[in-house]
């Protein structure tokens, strides 16, 4: 004679998830869409409405993830100036002429609408594969970030950049204001840029970036003026040989 024994298994609910699977993540079951019902985005682009949702990576001021927070609340100028700070990445993008790729951020876009920038601006995510503790774990994070964001902004498909082909040079610890509500505290291819993302496209060398910025019409992102006033131009010199000298810095640089 045989027996069957039948287990009743729990029932999960949100009081006993955390005792029953200390693994589980409880935030996003809790976390609370920025839609545009709320006063800070009433009036903007959906997609970018949606985008606000994604989640940085919170910092302290050495670079040592602390935390996560979705990209409104890190943008926010009132938590900026209560020190509240996020990892971001820059990526300059050189064709076989040495000519850097510059894109027209979208109207849409709720930071810096309308600006020239470099080839693409933003952020790693809090999630697998895209953090990153030490500074070896943050960068391959960031490399894979950087994959992600030129796709969805520029079409640019993984296999044209390569990760082993991304240079690591510097961190930068910078603070900007956008428009006293929001601001920042952060090969040849093929291009299909996101009309929600990027309005114009351009590839220049250094002397015609320079008449761009000697040009009062057109705006630049300040994190890009910035780099370019501090260190790209000497990069961009030596982007054929002796780059390597400047490759993989440890140190933080602060332009606060």
């Amino acid at each position: 004679m045989s027996t069957t024994t039948t287990v009743q298994s729990q029932r999960v609910t949100a009081e006993n998830v955390l005792h029953l699977f200390p693994e589980v993540d409880t935030h996003l079951a809790t976390y609370h869409r920025a839609d545009g019902s709320n006063n800070d985005l009433e009036g903007y682009d959906e997609e970018q409405i949606r985008l606000m949702d994604e989640m940085c990576i919170v910092l302290d001021e050495d670079d040592k993830p602390i935390g996560s927070a979705s990209k409104k609340v890190c943008h926010l100028m009132k938590n900026i100036n209560e020190g509240l700070l996020h990892r971001a990445f820059s990526v300059f993008l050189f064709n076989s002429k040495n000519q850097l790729l510059l894109q027209q951020r979208a109207s849409e876009k709720i930071t810096f609408p309308d600006m020239w920038t470099n080839t693409c601006c933003s952020h790693p995510l809090g999630v697998p594969g895209e953090t990153g503790s030490d500074l070896d774990a943050a960068v391959m994070g960031v490399k894979r970030a950087a994959q992600r964001k030129l796709f969805h902004e520029l079409g640019i498909k993984a296999a044209q950049v390569p990760i082993e082909k991304f240079q690591y040079l510097t961190r930068i610890h910078y603070k900007a204001p956008s428009d006293g509500k929001w601001g920042e505290h952060e090969t040849d291819v093929d291009l299909e840029p996101s009309p929600n993302e990027v309005q114009e496209t351009s590839y220049v060398d250094a002397d015609e970036l320079r008449q761009m910025f000697d040009d009062p019409k057109l705006k630049f992102t300040p994190w890009f003026k910035l780099i370019c006033e501090t260190m790209l131009f000497e990069w961009w010199k030596h982007l054929d040989s002796g780059l390597e000298k400047y490759v993989g810095e440890t140190e933080i640089r602060r332009m606060l």
